[in-house]
């Protein structure tokens, strides 16, 4: 991030300054310093820098909007654990002529648009909670767990780095996926319900969502396969032993704090919050939390979180 090199430099140096200038602290930096080496060495040509050139369906002619999608080049990303973008590639979204369609398009209908008279004052803090843009909220919940007493530094370096690693191949995997299926969103879909094939949805010409849509196709859900992976990896790293209570903030909601004594519910609150958003349907949820799960075994597996 050479935009913000003197933030970070600032934030780096303080935090040097606050540990004794002794053999240790100097060794310390020299096996830090020789581990970001080795990664910047194993991720050259990893990808990230592939160019954009995602091209709208349309017709000779016909209008299209022109602001371009997000993210349509992360499919050609080298993964950290998996072996190819599309491991773990879901089946298809559901069938447009089929009940669970109806449910999800009818629930986030309901409970995903702007004014919603169904969506309850609790459900809207989650939904403006959830807006925050992946992945600095999902840090401080990998806090909670890394400041359980008696951790040792190197045990936090190794869950930091599979989470990290987890929920980077979420992302490469989820915009796999995305462009693979190409499933509309929420506000096209509802305005556009008369041409579904459904009897069970119904056209409304003026919805909007609670948040604006990402500029990505639907199908999974991004905050659900992050939220997966980060979830199952610490779950990994707790294993039978107690689970801290679970903090982490939001800048999207004025930077107020959640909590959480569950992995469980915390998974499960993201997946609900992206329907409050007015942006994902109940099973685009389930199926991107499932893929980020078992990304997130790779990641256990590598790290050997726990001495079993």
């Amino acid at each position: 991030m050479p935009s913000r090199q003197t933030e970070i430099d600032s934030v780096y140096h303080a935090a040097l300054a606050t540990i004794a200038d002794e053999a240790a602290k100097i060794r310390g930096i020299a096996v830090g310093e020789e581990a970001a080496a080795a990664v910047l060495a194993l991720r050259i040509d990893d990808g990230a820098t592939a160019g954009e050139s995602y091209r709208p369906y349309t017709q000779a002619g016909v209008y299209v909007p022109t602001v371009l999608p997000e993210a349509p080049q992360w499919i050609y990303r080298k993964p950290w654990l998996m072996t190819q973008p599309s491991q773990f590639r879901p089946g298809p979204p559901p069938g447009l002529e089929s009940e669970l369609w109806a449910r999800d398009f009818n629930e986030v209908k309901a409970l995903g648009s702007k004014n919603s008279q169904q969506r309850s004052a609790e459900q809207t803090e989650i939904a403006r909670f959830w807006e925050e843009v992946m992945p600095p909220i999902y840090h401080g919940i990998v806090r909670s767990v890394a400041n359980m007493p008696g951790r040792e530094i190197t045990q936090n370096a190794r869950l930091f780095a599979a989470v990290t690693q987890a929920s980077d191949d979420a992302l490469i995997a989820v915009f796999d996926a995305k462009y693979h299926y190409g499933f509309w969103r929420p506000v096209t879909a509802i305005r556009n319900a008369d041409i579904d094939g459904n009897n069970a949805t119904e056209r409304d010409p003026s919805w909007i969502p609670f948040i604006d849509t990402p500029m990505h196709p639907e199908y999974p859900c991004a905050h659900c396969i992050v939220s997966g992976a980060v979830g199952t990896v610490l779950q990994a790293e707790i294993g039978d032993g107690q689970t801290p209570l679970l903090i982490t903030t939001s800048k999207a909601a004025g930077g107020v704090a959640r909590s959480w004594t569950k992995l469980d519910d915390f998974m499960q609150e993201v997946a609900s919050a992206r329907i409050y958003d007015g942006v994902h349907y109940r099973n685009s949820g389930k199926v991107g939390s499932e893929m980020g799960k078992q990304i997130a075994q790779l990641s256990a597996k590598k790290y050997f979180l726990r001495n079993k």
